[in-house]
């Protein structure tokens, strides 16, 4: 008797250890990809006609949702919007305000303006989401230039590969990001 007490209790030990070992592992995973920042990302969202979950993919891929990160090129912000393309944003959204990059900084501009630009992307290029993050990466003048090329676009307005290692890294890191946030947050996928 006092041996099979034995076995239930190593057996509920290791039951136990799973079970907490598989809470503390989701807790890992949702805290990871984390809806932080979620008034300013749904409000994004629906004002330029996005899913959510494909603007926290961004911001989780450009700042791991840190809204102080600093790029070496400068990009600032939770979605890493740089001084250029800042300037282009703004003459969009808030063409009768003053220019002020440091806003870049605050959250709920930063996460607006990235939005805005996903938006733009996925219009210039058809809705296609890996083309659309290519150029959120490397500019519409890198990926306007690739279309161009046979090899690398049979339709001249879809990417069919990515040649550069860092595009090609960053579009597989927002498709994958993408595709957990689905399986995570189902309920919240467009």
């Amino acid at each position: 008797m006092k041996k099979n007490y034995g076995r239930r209790l190593a057996v509920w030990l290791i039951v136990l250890a799973l079970v907490l070992g598989i809470a503390e592992g989701k807790r890992l995973v949702y805290g990871r990809f984390s809806r932080n920042y979620s008034v300013y990302v749904e409000q994004s969202a629906e004002k330029f006609g996005l899913d959510p979950l494909l603007v926290y993919a961004f911001i989780l891929t450009e700042s791991g949702f840190d809204p102080a990160a600093e790029s070496e090129v400068g990009a600032r912000g939770l979605m890493q919007i740089t001084n250029e393309t800042y300037s282009w944003i703004h003459s969009k959204l808030e063409p009768d305000t003053a220019e002020d990059y440091s806003l870049m900084y605050d959250a709920g501009t930063n996460i607006r303006y990235g939005s805005y630009y996903v938006a733009a992307c996925l219009e210039r290029y058809g809705g296609d989401v890996k083309t659309a993050a290519a150029a959120y990466h490397s500019g519409w003048g890198t990926v306007d230039k690739l279309l161009s090329q046979p090899q690398h676009s049979e339709d001249g307005g879809t990417l069919q590969d990515f040649p550069y290692v860092n595009m090609n890294r960053y579009v597989e890191k927002i498709q994958r990001n993408y595709k957990i946030y689905g399986i995570l947050y189902p309920q919240d996928a467009q």
